[in-house]
């Protein structure tokens, strides 16, 4: 026998369906074989326990620290730390002078460096350095002449003259070298970087300092443009003028209008200068992370950093230029495994609080739905199974942590999802109180059903992103997961429950309305037509046509109520 349109379609979103969560399962499978994934969600620091990492403050002698700069600080980190992919992480000041920061299971390197990192970012012109850089700044599209070797040290090195003459008249004139700056480069050491200070070095005079990998050493022209200025950064492959896209990693820059005109004087300035007076020095927390060679005058206040980055050093450099400047440098104190605040005990107690409730649902689905009660638990569990893989995907891939906190919403969820099917069900029994047959009342009641589904959907999920977004630590999580099983809810009853719905209502079970059913007419009390209008069915006993005129008439409103009284009046007056 040929399917129907509406079973071939039924058939197909249950298809899809199925798509969906073997697709779940896959890209689980693919984060536990080729990212060390596993197949249960992370937990967050109340249910697992951590790492708690104590910054204390470098600031200048007979400096204090304002519980301002804290508080900024703070909401970087934070801004940092979720950047990072860690969930659930806990940032609070701690005597009005350190920060305590707490993440769930074991910090990467990369985290560690997010946290402790001041990303206290600075451009300076170099002024003499014992190499030159193999990077360069420009715009986006700028490539290297080829036939320069970045790599190979300039011809003759800047050196300065004994006493400068003249004061300096830019950032890149070399009479700001006295004998006493050229003697402290001759004798600095790079392994003696820290314990000087160069990170809160003044910013109106010149700096010695290294690179990163202690390989090169520098003397830095002051300040010219302040990381503050950064309005976003971003990492990305670099593309070439053409548009072709290179395997080389890049950090891109866009600063607001300051920055973008002191941008656009320094580089017009550089590009004309040669040796590594050409070179610009991107200084973060007083290390040259970069001293790119300026290829190109800026003018869109848009560069490009190029140089020996890494994927992950690159994102991490731009999230650190993103998201601002510490406005203090901080050091680590300590860091210390903590255990768990609540435990496994308090997770078990969620879980079996998850239970009961799916298994009270279960109940009350069977004693007011008869066999469609079967259709509800199965839907849950479908809901249930998709809200898993999703959680599980999201704690391999974007490092989610589930709090007790998002157990909670979990829990709370099962109500928000069961009310979509008790809807459902309801507007397919009030078409077939209206005498519509059950393949009619499916569809009608779905058509009524579903506007108020996605509304009721709409609302919640709205109410989630919004507590989502104002809200910091476990509500968060919270939020997170109740606007997660909002989505699959609407997911589940379109591609599941109703044409679910569909096929049964062409079994004889279902379609031919079985007592046991749920959609028994008779026993829903079918007679009812509106409008304080009743039919009795034809061939009934009259047992079963006094039970379903109790029914309609408990079924009246206020208005047909009266409606009835007064017509009943009229007739005994005549």
């Amino acid at each position: 026998m040929a399917r129907t349109t509406t079973e071939r379609k039924a058939i197909r979103s249950l298809v899809w369906l199925l798509v969906i969560i073997v697709a779940l399962i896959a890209a689980n499978g693919a984060s536990v074989l080729f990212n060390n994934g596993q197949w249960t969600p992370k937990l967050a620091l109340d249910l697992e326990g951590g790492t708690q990492i104590t910054l204390a403050p470098q600031i200048a002698s007979g400096e204090q620290v304002t519980q301002e700069q804290l508080d900024q600080a703070v909401a970087i980190i934070r801004q940092r730390v979720d950047a990072g992919g860690v969930s659930e992480a806990e940032i609070n000041t701690q005597g009005g002078q350190n920060i305590v920061v707490s993440i769930p299971g074991e910090p990467d390197a990369a985290t560690l460096q997010r946290i402790q990192s001041s990303a206290k970012l600075e451009f300076r012109a170099v002024l003499i350095a014992d190499a030159a850089s193999n990077s360069t700044i420009g715009a986006e599209g700028d490539t290297v002449d080829p036939t320069v070797d970045p790599t190979a040290p300039p011809t003759a090195e800047p050196t300065a003259s004994p006493a400068p003459s003249v004061s300096p008249t830019d950032a890149s004139d070399l009479a700001w070298i006295t004998p006493d700056l050229q003697s402290s480069f001759d004798s600095f050491d790079c392994a003696s970087l820290d314990v000087v200070g160069a990170n809160v070095a003044p910013v109106d005079v010149p700096l010695v300092t290294c690179e990163q990998d202690s390989t090169v050493k520098y003397i830095l022209g002051p300040v010219e443009v302040a990381g503050e200025r950064i309005a976003d950064a971003r990492s990305g492959l670099i593309s070439s003028s053409t548009g072709v896209t290179s395997n080389e990693w890049g950090v891109f820059i866009e600063f607001d209008a300051d920055g973008t005109q002191q941008f656009r004087t320094v580089t017009e300035r550089l590009v004309s200068l040669v040796g590594v007076q050409n070179q610009f020095a991107i200084v973060l927390d007083g290390r040259v992370i970069s001293a790119p060679r300026t290829i190109s005058a800026i003018t869109d206040g848009r560069p490009q950093i190029s140089g020996n980055f890494t994927e992950e050093s690159a994102k991490a450099l731009a999230d650190q230029l993103k998201f601002g400047a510490l406005p203090i440098g901080f050091e680590v104190q300590s860091s210390e495994t903590i255990s768990a605040t609540l435990g496994v005990s308090q997770l078990q107690s969620g879980i079996i609080a998850g239970i009961i409730g799916l298994i009270l649902v279960g109940f009350y689905a069977f004693f007011q739905y008869r066999a469609l009660g079967g259709v509800v638990v199965v839907s849950l569990s479908i809901a249930a199974l998709i809200t898993y893989l999703i959680i599980t995907y999201l704690s391999n891939q974007q490092g989610f942590r589930l709090s007790l906190a998002g157990v909670a919403g979990l829990v709370i969820s099962i109500g928000v999802v069961a009310d979509s099917f008790i809807v459902y069900f309801e507007r397919i029994r009030d078409e077939l109180r209206d005498g519509r047959n059950v393949d009619g009342a499916v569809e009608a009641g779905w058509k009524r059903a579903f506007r108020t589904i996605l509304i009721s959907d709409v609302i919640n999920l709205i109410a989630a992103v919004v507590l989502f977004v104002l809200a910091v630590g476990n509500v968060r999580g919270f939020a997170f997961t109740l606007g997660i099983v909002t989505v699959v809810d609407l997911v589940v009853v379109a591609m599941f429950t109703h044409p679910l719905m569909q096929l049964l209502a062409r079994t004889s079970f279902f379609g031919g309305g079985h007592r046991w059913s749920g959609l028994d007419p008779q026993a829903l009390g079918a007679v009812y037509r509106g409008r304080a209008q009743f039919r009795a069915p034809v061939g009934v006993a009259s047992t079963k046509v006094a039970t379903s005129s109790r029914e309609a008439q408990r079924r009246q409103t206020i208005a047909e109520r009266k409606a009835a009284e007064a017509s009943g009046e009229r007739k005994e007056q005549r």
